[in-house]
């Protein structure tokens, strides 16, 4: 399998230039409409076809999930969304204009927190609007106000070093949000922290994305945790990946997952998406 990482400097330029452009309504927030991507061959590596055929439409305010088998093309799409990957064909929209290269309305949030050690928390979250040129009064006040958001005020002076791994992405959701894109792409961002940390998180991300009514694809092995964040979860195959399912989550508070955990109906979700996803005790990892 080959496993393609975004270039981390070209990752953080397209995290860090964000946009106050709002998503129309007219448009998609985000689309990939009849999209392929293939590696070429290398050496003795034969071609390998990520994603084949993959067309999806996320409408402004949505909350997508996205599931399927590991190697499947989930993060090739985030990579091509993002702009960080070109398709190999088709054609992949951001409020309605085609990507062609690192795209100044989406953010990228990942497993891991990209957090620069040599700054302070404070100055982390503002880098991006750093680079924009905005003055340090504006920056200082954005950040204080995501930072508390984020259940980390009276941290702005710490630096990463000095917090735990879920208040490091506290920090790198509130980074995520100071730029105010239009699309939060998400790459497991919670598989790395303990069960209860990651369901304080993902309450803290649901009501913040509520709040701000941003539009987010999220990448998760956690069935409960798709079924817990989404309006919709779209189901891949294995690779050459493609949508082969999409189920729309008819259970109500999204924007509290704590409350929407204890619905009923969330087991059968997650029943139906270990169907779809061949999950039993015979499975194999591969």
């Amino acid at each position: 399998m080959q496993n393609v990482q975004p270039d981390l400097q070209a990752l953080m330029t397209t995290h860090l230039q964000g946009s106050s452009v709002t998503a129309q309504a007219t448009h998609p927030a985000i689309e990939f409409i009849g999209v392929d991507k293939r590696f070429p061959a290398r050496g003795k590596n034969p071609e390998v076809i990520a994603a084949r055929n993959v067309t999806l439409s996320i409408q402004p305010g949505e909350v997508v999930s996205l599931i399927g088998p590991s190697g499947c093309g989930k993060s090739t799409l985030l990579n091509m969304g993002s702009g960080l990957a070109k398709a190999s064909a088709g054609t992949v929209k951001v409020n309605g204009e085609p990507v062609t290269g690192p795209n100044r309305h989406v953010a990228f949030m990942l497993q891991k927190d990209l957090l620069m050690p040599w700054r302070t928390i404070s100055q982390n979250v503002e880098f991006g609007l750093e680079l924009r040129g905005v003055k340090a009064s504006e920056r200082a006040a954005i950040s204080a106000r995501l930072l508390a958001q984020c259940h980390l005020k009276g941290f702005g002076n710490s630096y990463p070093h000095q917090l735990s791994g879920g208040m490091r992405q506290r920090a790198a959701m509130a980074r995520t949000l100071a730029v105010d894109p239009i699309v939060l792409l998400m790459d497991e961002p919670f598989s790395a922290l303990d069960a209860q940390t990651k369901m304080i998180l993902q309450q803290d991300l649901a009501r913040t994305v509520a709040e701000h009514k941003k539009t987010v694809l999220f990448i998760t092995h956690d069935l409960a945790e798709a079924v817990a964040l989404s309006d919709r979860i779209l189901v891949m195959s294995e690779r050459p990946g493609t949508i082969v399912e999409e189920i729309v989550v008819d259970i109500p508070d999204r924007a509290n997952p704590m409350v929407r955990r204890k619905h009923p109906a969330v087991g059968d979700y997650v029943s139906r998406l270990m169907d779809l996803l061949k999950l039993d005790a015979q499975t194999d990892v591969h």
